[in-house]
This record gives structure tokens, sequence and C-alpha cells, in this order.
């Protein structure tokens, strides 16, 4: 279009003429193709996706968990799901979670933290565990509940979003300074019954961490002594039960005895909650015991009545000193589950001793013993179990040079198997796990790998040995009857007839229950059983000295009375203090 000039001449006084004016028509054009695609603003199904996609993020309810939407391969059960409403709700995300064994307090824990880091009222996150648990919770973190959770490795790390650590790492100088200076959103510790002494290192190092939320997971918060209790929840909440003095005066009898319970349940619910096996939907899987008992070659029947005799020897030379002959405590240990360990403790015990020592000749006698013997009648029992299960199955055993012959005696007939022990390094572990989930049929793990690893997709277990200490069976077991077991456990716990090693079973199987029914909190009954002697340190003395097999027989009796009682009690107690589950549910 032209648009003549008007206003005159120009300067040299000739007419001027019509300047033509162009105008930008292409966003006509752009009008014209998104009208011919369905409408101006684009395609409309787009439109409606992202309508939708608003929709979705609108928070319909303050109570409502934004977390649920967010997790990975992951879907809590209704007691988690109530717990993490509860801590998030009622109790301003400072809490004591103190579940029983296996029913996920770590999955709780998760909810809790995704839930705040959703709200945006959480990002800088300190974890404590212990030691070997540290992988786990990353993993757990990571894949589950896509929270970019690291490991402690170098100093740097300590600068990390969300770190998981160990708390005797993390209380050790340099490290110490360096978190004391910072400042937490939120701060979780595990196995947080650790915490129970307020004069220990631990107790006021969390005590000076600077922390917005906290929680502290336990499945034993309350142990022998009431007042552990309340260092528990002052950690958590100063003031809430008052000073020690008050808290004395209101709530205890003597250590373990409350009084004013209604009141106290009370106080605790406002700042703990313990789910229990039986109360709740959650099933377990069932569990099959198989005890079995094994005949000892003459040549291994041999090495163990030599390794007694000489053990029963020396105790008797040490006046009944056990504390002066650990060496040979284990020794008999360690006749009951290989020729191999029994040999490597003798080669270490030969060079601590002089040449002309009259030990040195029984030493190399019971050599002598062990070189007669041409087969190991638990390891070709154990060979015969794993091939009739023609399943994934982990073998426990206490010691280092068992697993070594093991690994040595599977493979030679077979079987692909990997080893798991505590000396390993994380990377090492996870690789061990990674094989053994998808390649290799047998895990031989040792007394160390025994606390921490979930092996849910494994359900047959055999104890080729067994520990004198009850709380390592029960880590062995909680490995596989944890929450996410879909099958059925089997253990199968080998024995060797006319050993110690029959009387210890006997002990666990038929006195304590050890292996049809989980026992929670039996580190809890072994403490006030070992208030003036170990489990362990009795069953050695008892066994040492005794006579005769019935001798044996009737004390071993007697002890698990003790025991079964004890168990009892502790049951009582937890009763008497634990907030009521009922109360629990029409608060949340």
């Amino acid at each position: 279009m032209n648009i003549p000039r008007t206003g005159g001449n120009n300067i040299s006084g000739v007419p001027e003429l019509p300047v033509p004016v162009h105008m930008d028509r292409t966003w006509l054009e752009q009008l014209d193709n998104r009208l011919s695609k369905g409408g101006p603003w684009g395609d409309w199904k787009l439109c409606q996706l992202a309508v939708q996609g608003e929709e979705a993020s609108l928070v319909t309810s303050f109570d409502e968990l934004q977390c649920l939407k967010h997790l990975n391969d992951l879907s809590p059960l209704p007691h988690q799901i109530d717990t993490a409403r509860k801590v998030l709700f009622g109790m301003s995300g400072r809490a004591i979670l103190a579940d029983e064994v296996g029913l996920g307090k770590t999955i709780e824990a998760g909810l809790i933290l995704k839930e705040y880091m959703i709200r945006g009222l959480v990002s800088k996150v300190l974890i404590l565990v212990p030691a070997s648990l540290v992988l786990q919770w990353v993993r757990e973190l990571n894949s589950k509940f896509g929270i970019p959770a690291v490991a402690q490795k170098k100093a740097y790390s300590w600068h990390s979003d969300v770190v998981v650590a160990s708390i005797d790492t993390a209380k050790r100088d340099p490290h110490r300074e360096t978190l004391l200076e910072q400042e937490y959103d939120m701060l979780i510790i595990d196995e947080a019954h650790k915490l129970k002494n307020k004069k220990t290192t631990n107790y006021q190092f969390i005590q000076k961490l600077h922390k917005k939320y906290c929680l502290l997971l336990t499945a034993t918060p309350v142990q022998n002594n009431l007042s552990e209790l309340f260092n528990l929840i002052t950690l958590l909440k100063p003031g809430q039960l008052g000073r020690q003095g008050d808290f004395a005066a209101n709530y205890v009898v003597d250590k373990r005895q409350a009084k004013n319970s209604e009141l106290l349940k009370t106080e605790l619910a406002k700042v703990m909650i313990r789910n229990r096996r039986g109360e709740g939907p959650v099933n377990f899987t069932k569990r099959t015991v198989r005890n079995v008992s094994l005949q000892l070659s003459d040549e291994e029947q041999a090495l163990y009545d030599g390794v007694t005799s000489f053990v029963k020897d020396q105790y008797k030379a040490a006046g009944g000193n056990l504390s002066s002959m650990l060496s040979l405590v284990t020794l008999q240990r360690e006749v009951c589950s290989s020729r191999d360990a029994v040999f490597l403790t003798l080669v270490n015990l030969s060079k601590k001793i002089p040449d002309e020592s009259p030990l040195t000749a029984k030493i190399w006698e019971l050599v002598t013993a062990i070189k007669a013997i041409k087969a190991n009648t638990k390891a070709e029992k154990t060979m015969e179990l794993i091939q009739s299960m023609n399943d994934k199955v982990i073998v426990f055993t206490e010691y280092r040079a068992t697993q070594e012959y093991l690994l040595q005696y599977f493979q030679k007939h077979g079987l692909s198997c990997v080893p798991y022990r505590g000396g390993m390094n994380r990377g090492k572990k996870d690789w061990m796990m990674d094989l053994f989930r998808g390649r290799a049929q047998v895990m031989i793990a040792t007394e160390a790998g025994g606390e921490g690893i979930n092996l849910q997709f494994c359900h047959h277990m055999i104890n080729f040995d067994l520990p004198w200490n009850p709380m390592r069976v029960e880590q062995r077991i909680g490995r596989v009857h944890r929450l996410g077991q879909q099958n059925d456990v089997k253990i199968y716990n080998l024995s060797t007839t006319g050993t110690i090693e029959e009387h210890i079973l006997n002990l666990l199987h038929e006195k304590i229950n050890m292996f049809e029914s989980v026992i929670g909190g039996l580190d809890v009954i072994l403490e006030r059983f070992e208030k003036k002697e170990s489990l362990e340190k009795s069953l050695y003395k008892l066994f040492l000295e005794s006579e005769s097999d019935d001798e044996i027989r009737n004390k071993v009796s007697t002890l698990g009375q003790s025991l079964d009682h004890i168990k009892r009690q502790v049951e009582v107690d937890y009763v008497d203090v634990e907030p009521d589950p009922i109360v629990r549910k029409e608060e949340a």
C-alpha cells in the first residue's frame, strides 16, 4: 500500500513522491497454521494433558501424603503409612520409630524424609547408621524413594545434600568438627538404642548436632533401665519428660518397673510409635526348621575328642580362668566347624609358645589327627542338601577358614558360589550380592556378613555351624525372613552327635524356641541375663566343668529355663511402658 506524504516541497522545491510502506503479515500466516491444527493455542490433546498435569500437582488436603505418588517399585504397608502421617502431623518430625524387628522402620523413615523433601521443608540430611548398613540405606533411598543419598567416603562427601555414614566415623575428628558446624534439616539415626547412655561420646555428639527434625530408629527402646528411655526422649525432645529427677519421681518405682503407667504411655505416645507383629494386616511367611543330626567319622571324632581333652586340661591348669585361654576356647568351637579352622588356630598357637613347652608336643599330636581326616562329613551333607533344593541358598559359618574350604569344595563339585564377609570393602560386597542375586546358587557368609544384608530373594538357609550367642542366630535368620519375603523360609541346622554343638542346638531350639518364632528384643533378654557373665562364657564354663554328657544336658536345661523366664518378664515390661497401639491409631 502506498501512502502519499504531505507537507509541501523538499528543500530543492521539488514536490515529494509517495514512499511505499511494508507491513509484517507473518503473524497472520502463523495464526492460519495454528487454526488448521485445531485451535489458536496448539494441539488440543496436548492442552488437555497440560491441564491434567496441573490438576495432579494440586494438594487437595494438607494431611495427604504427597510422597506416595513419587515412589519407585514400592507399595508401603498400611502401618508404615500411618506411622509416617503420625510423625508428620502429630509429632512435628521428631519421633522414635520403635517397630518390632522386621516391620520396616527404614521404609517408614524413607516415607517421612521423602514427604518433607517434596514439601520443600528438608534439603540437608544426615543419616547415621552402623557401618554394615551404610550401603543398604543408600540403595534403599535411591532405588525405592528416588532420594539422591550418597555414602560418606571422603571429606567432601559431608557436604552432599543427603549423606549416609557410620556414627563411629562421624564422631571422630576431623569429621566431628565438620558436622557440628553444619545445620541439618533432618537427622536420622538407626540402631538408636546404642545412644541409651548419656555419658557416652555417641550421645554427647548427637546432642550437639544442629537438627530441625530428628528420627531415632530402634526395635528395643526400653532395655534394662527406664532412665535409658528418658535419655533417648531427652535427646529427641529436651524437656518432654521434665528433668531426670522429675521423671524418676513421677514414673519410676525401680530401674525396670514403672508407676503411673497410663500417664507414662500417654507421654510416650507423643514421641514414640511401636507397631508389633500380629497387630495389623502384616503377614510373615512361615518358617520350616530341620535339624540335621550328623555322625562324625572315626577320624573326625578322634580330632574332636583330642581337642576337647586338650582344652579341658588347659582349663584345669589355668585354675578355671577363662580369660587366659581365649584361643583354646575358640579351638573348642572350631572343632565343630572344620579341620581347616582348627589347623589355623593350632598353627597360630604354636607360634606363641616356646619349642620346649610340653604344649608343643600336644599341638603336633592334634595336627597329626587333622592330617588323618580324609573327608568332611558336614561339607558332604551340605552339598547333598543344596543339590536337593535346586534353588538359591545362603550357608552361614563363623569362621573364615571354613568359608574358604567350602568355597573350594563347592566349586570343585560344580556349584556356583560366592563369599560374603565383613572384611570386604563396600564395592566388593555389592559385587558379591549382585552375583548371588543374578548368577550364583550359593552364598557362603561369615558371621560379619550376617548383619545388614537383605536376602528376600533367597528362602533357604543352612547353619553350617552354630554360634554360641543366640543374637547372632537371630541376625542370620533376619537376613531372609523379613518383610518382602514371598516364600516360606526353610532353615537347616547341622549338628554333630556327641559334641557340644548338639547341646547348643538343644538350647536354641528346644529351650528358647529360637527358630520357629522371631524373638523381639532378644538383645534385651541377653543383656539382662548377662549382668554378671555373658551367655557364651556361661556355656564355656558349663562345658569345661562338666564330667559327662548328662551333666551338660542338665545344666543346659537350667540355663534355658533362666532365659525363658527373662523372656516372659521382658514381654511384661514392654506392655507396661510402650504406647497402647489402640490409643495410637485413634490419635493418628
